[in-house]
């Protein structure tokens, strides 16, 4: 890359002249940003044209999403790169500070929360196990959201992350894909086949912009993030209306075709946002679906598409892509000739599906008349995989209705997106082994009957080179000095800080680093809005999406219980305790806004009181991203997993804490289990019901709040909080969460769980005054971290799924 600082020097400021046209002296602090990107970006090119001559591509991975949570790239890839001491060297002496460039650049809004960022951590280790695996998603003008809190409460802004432009991608207008919509399908016979043609569609353009997707320490290993955004074809425009003035009408279906790609997620609560959302998902399958088989065929041949499922693999992450399954088939049927018996073994060998939930409503359905009107001829396709399923079924099955019925891809008016998945895959995969055990037994049990042989687990990861590397480098030096430098590519190596769980000295180091992250954090919520906080108090964080089963109310319970206890006995409260939280609610989902009012609310609460202010804080970082992880993280003393047991597929924010030395509050859901299972009982603080527990008190409705709430008094003073005066000028604002609770029979366990949580809380409060014991701790779960590292659960899916080669070292390659 760059031998020295002079070389870098002389390079950038080449690379400044050539973009710009101007000094360093003239250059703004943007420029100079956009400058270094520019300047990775040819060492990108030039590493990609070398590789390209110097080796033929294996087996090429596509993994479809709707999001992709990469964060900011620049810092990572100077890590990657190894080159972050050159540079910020070689730009001191420029008189350009790096972290002033840092600044500079944004979080995409490419993503929401795990989903998105487990994607991103994907496409990192594809990358540095040498796989040849590319990203496929849309290119959202607006994201999801910016969240603003106003007076307590969400409010929702749109995104504008693409205001100064994304100076990492590159847009492939060459390699543009038209996309239809609506229209007719009619058959005809053309030598001697039926062939069906689609006429009068409103076509869409789908333009790429690729953005570089580089290995840790190896630039060899360059991949590639597609992301599609919706243009109209130029011929589109009715520029004889326009001409006369009759600007709306000439424009409306541009506007409306690049509404397509605007933002993540659009209200789906009117039938116009639940179109515009189908629209999304069959806008970038149809595009990347069509780009792959053309450079298939490219490279291939027509004739080689017997083999295209030992070239290929497809991946679709959760519901969103599964119109995958048809559009390859209606491309292979249609558009190359194949009969429907060879198009669908190609089709379920080349797609594999993973789920990522349990909970009823994120499993999609599509209105039967609203996907045959907006894809007529994908609406063809679905009726013949479910007719040929149904009859395969029946000789199969003919004596169980309720397998029959529950498996059937047209229900009740709707097309049932998991069911076409599980259908037309090769494989199904759960994030987690106690979600994986829950898809078998209870979600899919009657699918999990018929394609047994499908049903695998792969439990979710996390990029540790971004997550402590990058992210927490005090730690990560810390760790290099006791065992060097081989954790860094293989995150079992991590294993070997046993040996110090005993060495007090590097126990006070471990304790140091923490207290280092949390000043770091506390100078950066300061500056950024004003807030002060006491690294020496104990940091407790629930950062995450907000909703109920995540269970923030719990949280919240707890601390109206310290509250009042320090009302009661101000002795009572033994040290500082500062609680942290984010995420956002989605526009539509009033329970949970109305969460992080009563979040607010009771911040200000314990403000106005000086005596108790002093032990107790409760703040809320606004539009919690990637980038504000990478600095909670490292800094946080208590991770918050408590969502009740069965619902949380799997969470990654569980291991990105874990990984960095927090000790883990939770409930045995998702991959707590298998954080327990690693770390060992007694360094991580389980508490509640089981998942078993939970669902048989679900099924048999034996669970009765009203007997919670009468037999526990501190319980009971909490939950009127929520009714009563307790929040001035509240009124009947929170009147909702007491209902949920009391009324509508408390879905989620709160109560239930609250006495169980309450203890292992004050368990850990009283470890904290025992920073050597609970130093042994945190190190004993960063030691044990290794396996949720994101390159482990690749190799699973590249052994197991997609059936390819991957790297086990620079020079070692295994199947």
């Amino acid at each position: 890359m760059f031998m020295d600082t002079e070389a870098f020097k002389e390079a950038y400021l080449k690379k400044l002249i050539e973009g710009e046209g101007i000094t360093a002296d003239e250059a703004t602090t943007w420029d100079k940003f956009v400058a270094l990107v520019m300047l990775l970006k040819d060492k990108i090119s030039y590493y990609r044209a070398v590789n390209k001559n110097s080796w033929s591509p294996g087996k090429q991975v596509y993994y479809f999403s709707m999001e992709f949570l990469i964060g900011k790239l620049l810092y990572n890839y100077l890590v990657n790169f190894k080159i972050e001491k050159i540079v910020k060297e070689g730009l001191f002496e420029l008189g350009i500070n790096l972290e002033e460039l840092l600044e500079q650049e944004v979080d995409p809004g490419l993503g929401n929360g795990g989903l998105g960022r487990l994607a991103a951590c994907f496409l990192d280790s594809l990358a540095f196990l040498g796989i040849d695996g590319h990203g496929n998603g849309i290119r959202y003008r607006y994201g999801l959201f910016e969240q603003k809190i106003v007076a307590g409460n969400q409010v929702e802004a749109a995104d504008n992350w693409l205001k100064n432009g994304y100076p990492w991608e590159t847009r492939k207008a060459h390699k543009a894909v038209t996309v239809k919509f609506k229209g007719r399908v009619r058959s005809e016979i053309q030598e001697g086949r039926l062939v069906f043609i689609h006429e009068d569609y409103e076509p869409v353009l789908a333009v790429p912009y690729d953005v570089p997707v580089i290995s840790y320490d190896n630039p060899r290993y360059i991949n590639n993030l597609r992301l599609w955004s919706a243009e109209t074809v130029a011929s589109e425009l009715d520029l004889a209306s326009f001409n006369r003035g009759e600007f709306k009408q000439a424009t409306g279906f541009k506007s409306e075709v690049e509404a397509i790609s605007y933002i993540l997620y659009p209200d789906d609560s009117s039938r116009a946002g639940r179109e515009l959302r189908l629209k999304q998902e069959y806008f970038f399958v149809a595009a990347g679906l069509g780009t792959i088989v053309r450079s298939y065929k490219k490279r291939y041949g027509r004739r080689a598409f017997p083999d295209f499922p030992r070239r290929v693999a497809v991946h679709i992450n959760d519901t969103h892509p599964v119109l995958c399954i048809p559009e390859l088939m209606r491309i292979l049927i249609d558009e190359e000739g194949l009969g429907w018996d060879e198009a669908w073994n190609i089709t379920v060998n080349t797609m594999s599906f993973t789920n990522h939930t349990v909970m009823p409503e994120a499993m999609e359905k599509w209105p039967v008349d609203m996907l045959k009107n907006l894809l007529p001829r994908i609406f063809m396709i679905i009726e013949e995989i479910d007719c040929r399923f149904k009859e395969d079924l029946k000789a199969r099955f003919m004596d169980d209705e309720e397998v029959i019925q529950n498996t059937h891809i047209f229900k009740d008016g709707y097309v049932w997106m998991t069911n076409l998945a599980i259908i037309g895959s090769s494989s199904v995969n759960g994030v987690a082994h106690l979600h994986t055990k829950i898809l078998k037994g209870d979600v899919f049990k009657d699918f999990y009957r018929v394609f047994g042989y499908k049903f695998n687990n792969k439990t979710n990861g996390v990029n540790h080179r971004r997550f402590l590397l990058a992210a927490n480098p005090g730690l990560a030096r810390l760790i290099t000095e006791a065992i060097g430098p081989n954790w860094q590519e293989d995150a079992g190596e991590l294993k070997k800080l046993h040996v110090l769980k005993e060495d007090p000295g590097f126990l006070e180091c471990l304790g140091k680093v923490k207290y280092d992250n949390k000043c770091r954090l506390a100078a950066s919520l300061q500056k950024k809005y004003g807030l002060i906080l006491d690294p020496s108090s104990i940091f407790d964080v629930q950062v995450k999406r907000i909703h109920a089963y995540k269970r923030q109310l719990l949280n919240v319970l707890k601390i109206m219980h310290l509250y009042n206890l320090a009302l009661r006995d101000p002795e009572s409260l033994t040290g500082s305790q500062t609680f942290i939280f984010g995420g956002k609610a989605a526009p539509g989902y009033h329970y949970a806004k109305t969460v992080i009012k009563l979040i607010h609310c009771l911040s200000k609460k314990i403000a106005q009181n000086p005596a108790i202010s002093s032990k107790l804080k409760v703040i809320f970082i606004e539009n919690f991203n990637v980038s504000q992880g990478e600095l909670i993280y490292p800094a946080a003393d208590i991770s918050e997993q408590i969502s009740t047991a069965g619902k949380e597929a799997s969470g990654t924010g569980n291991m990105k804490f874990m990984l960095n030395g927090a000790l883990t509050l939770g409930t045995l859901d998702g991959a707590n289990v298998e954080i327990r299972e690693a770390v060992g009982e007694e360094n991580i603080f389980i508490f509640g019901l089981t998942a078993e527990e939970a669902l048989t008190y679900t099924h048999s409705g034996g669970y009765k709040p009203w007997d919670e709430y009468h037999s526990n008094p501190d319980l009971k003073i909490c939950v009127d909080h929520l009714k009563g005066s307790f929040f001035e000028d509240a009124g009947e604002e929170f009147r909702m969460l007491y209902d949920s609770l009391m009324i509508y029979h408390d879905e989620f366990f709160i109560l239930k769980d609250f006495p169980a949580y309450l203890a292992k809380y004050g368990e850990m409060q009283e470890l904290y005054g025992h920073p050597q014991e609970w130093n042994k701790i945190s190190l004993l779960n960063i030691a044990n971290s290794g396996f949720f590292s994101s390159d482990r659960t690749i190799r699973e899916y590249a052994d197991w799924i997609w059936k390819v080669h991957y790297r086990t070292t620079h020079s070692k390659t295994i199947i």
